[in-house]
């Protein structure tokens, strides 16, 4: 599977751009704030049907004007090529498109283009608090398993509801708990559901991210993922009912999945608190290529690889080591982007690997020869 070619109109700082890929390798140079990773996020759009960057899909929409349209041509293993479209106009519903077929819900597209992305603030999967976390692992699960993406849908939904009802009660003095009753049903059950799935994935990555750990640190300490839910307790219906006296308190939901946590281990301890900085970058870059291998097994082909600025975050040895699995053609399509162009193309020439390098000015995109 790979990008053929990438157009934006509208798109943050870029008016109207077309691009053209190599299967192989693409690198985008130029100053910060030039719009390397805006061509990213714009690709990120294309697989997950949002911005990596933006929690809103409004802020994406080039100053003074009222859409954006993003339009990415795919070549898929053993299917017909896919046009990919995804609009946003504000005040509209976002849209997307596939060969020209609006869908009903975005949804339906997530995992058709699987992606895996490297950014720079990826080392706040461990700094910061739980959802990201439940994010990261959320998306993961859900571009391979619509199921999984459904029934998390119909749980937030159910919380959202949940949570108003605890609210309305605060504020009237009066109590529906035949509905309060249902909604806790819902939630009991789909969170057994979606724990069970996440248990699932851990057990498919925990060898994997030692084995890559090891590989881009060159270091022995063992690594893992503890998976922190209440949900697969025996007797977590009951748990979940007897907080209902702190949860018309607090007018909130004390118990459910959304309170799970994924506690990143080195060594037996927490990496947030003894991990080097040095340790902390391998673990994550260990947990996406752990992510790839699954996406690589699951969905029969490789996923996209995005490698955002990892040449300023990384020392020489996980550069070199990164740079070696390239080499070895573990990956399939890569974009990746970089401050200085002198330093990516010595590191990518040197690769037995098609590149083509792109210099990006205030938007404006220009291929080099």
């Amino acid at each position: 599977m790979h990008l053929k070619s990438l157009e934006l109109l509208q798109f943050k700082n870029h008016e109207k751009t077309r691009i053209q890929f190599s299967n192989v390798i693409n690198c985008f140079v130029g100053l910060n704030g030039s719009g390397k990773t805006n061509v990213l996020d714009g690709i990120h759009y294309l697989s997950l049907t949002k911005s990596a960057v933006q929690s809103s899909d409004s802020l994406n929409v080039q100053h003074e004007r009222d859409f954006f349209a993003i339009k990415g041509q795919f070549e898929l293993a053993d299917e017909k090529p896919l046009e990919v479209r995804c609009t946003v106009e504000l005040g509209k519903k976002k849209q997307i498109y596939q060969n020209g077929k609006a869908l009903a819900k975005t949804s339906e597209h997530v995992g058709r283009i699987p992606l895996v992305l490297i950014a720079p603030d990826d080392t706040e999967l461990i700094k910061g608090g739980s959802e990201g976390r439940r994010k990261f692992f959320d998306g993961l699960i859900s571009q391979l398993d619509h199921t999984y993406l459904d029934q998390l849908i119909r749980y937030h939904h159910f919380l959202k509801q949940r949570n108003a009802l605890l609210k309305k009660f605060a504020e009237t003095g009066r109590r529906d708990l035949t509905l309060l009753d249902s909604y806790d049903s819902e939630l009991i059950e789909l969170s057994l559901k979606l724990a069970l799935r996440r248990n699932e994935l851990l057990a498919v990555m925990a060898p994997l991210l030692q084995s890559h750990y090891s590989q881009i640190s060159q270091g022995q300490e063992l690594v893992s993922v503890i998976y922190e839910t209440e949900a697969l307790r025996e007797d977590f219906a009951d748990y979940f009912k007897s907080l209902r006296k702190k949860d018309l308190i607090t007018k909130n939901s004390n118990a459910g999945i959304h309170k799970d946590d994924f506690a990143f281990m080195i060594g037996g301890h927490p990496i947030r608190k003894i991990g080097s900085q040095g340790q902390q970058k391998s673990y994550i870059i260990a947990l996406k290529l752990a992510q790839f291998q699954i996406f690589e097994k699951e969905k029969g082909d490789k996923p996209i690889l995005l490698l955002d600025d990892i040449f300023d975050k990384l020392d020489d040895l996980r550069i070199a080591q990164l740079m070696k699995l390239i080499s070895q053609h573990m990956f399939g399509q890569i974009f990746l982007t970089d401050a200085r162009p002198e330093r990516s193309k010595k590191i990518l020439t040197e690769l037995d690997c098609e590149v083509f390098f792109f210099s990006i000015n205030e938007g404006i995109i220009k291929a080099d020869e």
